[in-house]
């Protein structure tokens, strides 16, 4: 199992588990160690992961921290603990403490649902405010994954996610503003759109009415997109079944070519068109060549198979098939010995007359 299966098998569990999860230390022995676990970390090896880490505050001494991750020797990520159902945004200021008389890179504030990490981006040895990825393990997106797999122990690299953890942060925020924005888009945002369409002065009634038109364009623009990428994506899909269908009657057209019908196949059609004339008409015997296999076929339909024939080998067979579909096979020396059958085909082509006149 790779690890963004092994993440979405965790996100599943904690999904299920959480409402049994009654405290904080059963939090994080059902959830947050288990995704250490996922990192690649082993939890039980208190030089790698220490558990109540001390990390002394001024003329506070032995203040702890749940969990610090060590790396050759020295704190690399510090962790804070919640219970699940703990709103995160009151515990920001206390990962804060810690990180400022830590060695540690990276802060990690989790209740084993909503995970935050923290660096230092913006001044140096001093935790950033917001945290450069966040995200829900039971909606963790594929991008957010791949950040996330940078923190593995066998690939982890702090200086490599630091030059990417600025990028991750801004886009991150960005991306939340325009998400506000389109959403409930601010004065500023219809001003700079209003004026570039709207010939005179922006008054706080024109303000209001552009705000509604902005949100109307805006939920336009997106449908659009979306229409004309379902579009795009039936096209594609249209063109490759069109592809797929071409190249299949093409490889249909070459195994038919390769179909070569034998004396010994039409004779041995034949022995059975003799069988079976004593009960039905010979015209409702048809045979089909395949590569394989040379099939007799009632009312030539392909539903309706009597018997197969496999003449080409180093060993002849005759075959018919069980009621599960599944082939039969009997030994056969010389194209002769089908005769000793013939009360078997008698009674396949009466069951299948039966079951016709059941319909």
């Amino acid at each position: 199992m790779d690890f963004k299966d092994q993440i979405k098998q965790l996100g599943d569990r904690v999904a299920k588990l959480k409402d049994q999860i009654q405290t904080e230390e059963a939090t994080k022995n059902a959830f947050i160690m288990p995704f250490l676990q996922v990192l690649g970390y082993d939890v039980f090896n208190p030089i790698e992961v220490v558990p109540e880490y001390i990390t002394d505050i001024g003329t506070k001494k032995g203040e702890k921290i749940d969990y610090a991750i060590f790396k050759d020797g020295n704190p690399t990520i510090l962790i804070e603990c919640k219970h699940w159902a703990q709103n995160l945004n009151v515990h920001d200021g206390q990962i804060l403490r810690y990180f400022h008389v830590s060695k540690a890179k990276f802060g990690l504030l989790t209740n084993g649902i909503s995970y935050r990490f923290y660096s230092d981006l913006v001044d140096a040895n001093k935790m950033d405010e917001k945290p450069f990825l966040e995200f829900n393990i039971n909606e963790i997106k594929d991008n957010q994954i791949e950040e996330l797999k940078k923190f593995h122990k066998n690939i982890f690299d702090a200086e490599s996610i630091t030059n990417t953890a600025s990028e991750l942060k801004y886009t991150n925020e960005l991306k939340h503003i325009l998400q506000q924005e389109l959403t409930n888009p601010s004065p500023d945002f219809v001003k700079h759109f209003a004026r570039q369409v709207y010939p005179s002065v922006i008054t706080a009634k024109i303000l209001e009415q552009f705000t509604s038109l902005t949100k109307k364009s805006i939920q336009q623009h997106i449908s659009d997109l979306i229409t004309e990428r379902l579009k795009t994506a039936l096209t594609k899909e249209d063109e490759n079944t069109k592809e797929q269908e071409a190249i299949q009657a093409e490889q249909a057209k070459v195994d038919e070519n390769k179909v070569i019908t034998t004396e010994e196949e039409l004779e041995g059609f034949m022995i059975i068109k003799t069988i079976l004339r004593q009960k039905i008409s010979v015209s409702r015997v048809t045979y089909r060549d395949a590569q394989s296999y040379f099939a007799i076929l009632l009312d030539d339909n392909n539903r309706k198979t009597i018997c197969r024939l496999y003449l080409n080998g180093a060993k002849k067979y005759f075959v018919t098939l069980d009621e599960q579909k599944k082939e039969v096979k009997n030994e056969i020396t010389s194209l002769d010995d089908i005769f000793k059958h013939a009360e078997t085909l008698f009674a396949i082509v009466d069951n299948y007359d039966k079951s016709k006149e059941t319909v």
